[in-house]
């Protein structure tokens, strides 16, 4: 029996599509069931319909300050849909304590930084600006600090001479490709035993 998963995107989804590709192989420990957009019309949303994945938008304008009711709404969702693990890949909102609490140790994410070096925003060109050897990316477990949760895994990508924040993030975005599928199938395995 393969773990439930839904993947949250805002953007174009290019994590989420990478994590759909690698649930296709048999021996994948993970299925995407669900993938869920706060964005209308998110492209990401398009991607996933055409692998055959459902997909629900719940905007977050219409709740305005209220991240807690947005997010009861969000969680009811997935519920429905018998989630297990969340994959968050590229959602763009910061998670309330009562949204992390209810899905702990069962919230994923990726960054793109080598954690906990820069969390947050801009992460590439704050290590070109630091004269880093390296960035990378870093798959973690959620917790209620921003991308302050357990690591789970790690891809290191030199940064070469001459590169912009744009060329290392493109660079980056690969090594997220491979590690994110690796690292959720691993953590489903290990759900499996438990």
């Amino acid at each position: 029996m393969k773990t439930r998963v839904a993947v949250l995107i805002s953007g174009t989804g290019s994590n989420m599509a990478a994590l759909i590709e690698a649930a296709n192989a048999p021996d994948c420990a993970y299925e995407v069931v669900l993938v869920l957009s706060n964005v209308e019309g998110a492209g990401g949303l398009k991607l996933a319909e055409a692998a055959g994945v459902r997909t629900a938008t719940i905007a977050h304008k219409p709740f305005g300050k209220d991240r807690e009711a947005h997010e009861k709404a969000v969680d009811q969702a997935l519920r429905d849909a018998g989630v297990e693990v969340i994959a968050l890949a590229g959602y763009m909102r910061v998670l309330t304590p009562w949204l992390v609490g209810g899905w702990r140790g069962r919230m994923l994410n990726i960054h793109p930084s080598l954690l906990p070096l820069y969390p947050g925003l801009d992460t590439h060109a704050r290590a070109i600006a630091a004269g880093d050897a390296e960035a990378g990316c870093t798959v973690h477990l959620v917790t209620e600090g921003v991308d302050e949760g357990p690591i789970l895994g790690q891809a290191r990508v030199p940064i070469q001479q001459g590169d912009t924040p744009a060329l290392l993030a493109e660079r980056v975005k690969t090594a997220e490709h491979r590690l994110y599928p690796q690292q959720l199938d691993v953590f489903c395995r290990g759900l499996e035993r438990a």
